[in-house]
């Protein structure tokens, strides 16, 4: 009987020393991060050129609780502006599901959902910058299956608004978002992802297919995007990225790995779904085309120092093709690009 106590009693000690040491291993201290994103661009064209700091983002993340995660963060210049970027709080109820609140990037595309530190080229992609890049506020589930392969889910829906313009905002017709990261062996994964938003009065449906390698050195990636406009408000919209880098380790130099890579993106003419009326914003008006049809081929060799997406140095040449009645932006032209990303 005493042996059977004693037993008892132990088990039960050993249980809530372990449930005690599962709660202590928590870490309640906040995590800093930055990214330094500086950068010279020369248009040859223009014979002209500029110095940018393009990004100063600084964030604070960390636990309030064992299942209870949040994330703040800033740009301090975002093409010289000041921008809130995430405000969220993650609820984490189960191992494979969490639940998140705020403001937050819609899950959406692959390249559009890189941050500035992880990205590869000194300047984003058509589809990351033009059509697929929205941060809203909203509510996004996650789910990570394991049947056959592991597969990541997320589904949102989101005011419309932004963060700015939440205050009045009301709206009985919510955006939404849906996104499935497939997770196959030796390097392969496939992306896929839908979207709808109302930037005015016209519904906007996005679908986007993505897959890329990540292996051995290399990594290889192609992804489409079709954006279709409600009504025959504006014809379809299509842009393609497709883009291979190697990485060469180096040892006893300054550098660790140099990168060559080379890129090839497109876009058709493309609308952002607001209506204008003698070049104002305007609901009597109609959609007009704010990026017109263009490809691209980026060239370049990324220099990294200590870890890769750490500290890196961004070499690229970017070629433009328009077509004759295209009205180019003053930044959209050939240029030469030397960006030093620092992540702290």
């Amino acid at each position: 009987m005493w042996n059977k106590t004693a037993l008892s009693l132990c088990l039960l000690a050993c249980t809530l020393q372990g449930e005690a040491q599962n709660e202590k291993a928590v870490d309640y201290t906040p995590k800093i991060n930055g990214t330094i994103r500086a950068k010279y661009e020369y248009q040859p064209e223009d014979n002209k050129g500029r110095f940018e700091v393009r990004n100063a983002r600084v964030s604070v993340q960390g636990n309030v609780a064992k299942n209870v995660s949040y994330k703040a963060e800033i740009d301090l210049s975002d093409e010289g502006r000041i921008r809130m970027l995430d405000a969220f709080t993650s609820i984490k109820p189960f191992p494979k599901t969490s639940f998140l609140l705020g403001h937050t990037r819609v899950p959406f595309t692959i390249d559009a959902h890189r941050s500035p530190h992880l990205r590869y080229f000194a300047n984003r992609s058509f589809i990351a910058k033009q059509m697929g890049s929205v941060r809203d506020v909203g509510f996004v589930a996650s789910y990570q299956s394991s049947f056959l392969i592991p597969i990541q889910w997320q589904a949102g829906i989101f005011n419309g608004s932004g963060l700015t313009s939440q205050k009045d905002y009301w709206t009985g017709s919510l955006n939404y978002s849906v996104k499935a990261h497939l997770f196959f062996p030796k390097g392969w994964n496939v992306v896929l992802s839908t979207q709808q938003v109302n930037p005015m009065d016209v519904k906007i449906r996005m679908y986007d297919a993505g897959a890329y390698y990540h292996a051995k050195g290399w990594h290889a990636e192609v992804e489409y995007m079709y954006k279709h406009y409600e009504k025959d408000a504006f014809p379809t919209s299509h842009a393609l990225n497709a883009f291979l880098s190697y990485d060469i380790p180096l040892k006893r130099n300054f550098f660790s790995k140099v990168s060559p890579l080379v890129r090839y993106d497109y876009m058709s003419d493309n609308s952002n779904g607001l209506k204008y009326k003698d070049e104002k914003e305007d609901k009597t008006g109609s959609l007009v085309i704010n990026d017109y049809k263009r490809s691209r081929i980026t060239g370049g060799v990324t220099l990294s120092i200590d870890k890769p997406f750490v500290s890196d140095i961004r070499i690229n040449h970017e070629k433009y093709f328009y077509r004759k009645d295209a009205l180019v932006k003053v930044s959209e032209k050939d240029k030469f690009v030397i960006e030093v990303m620092t992540r702290f």
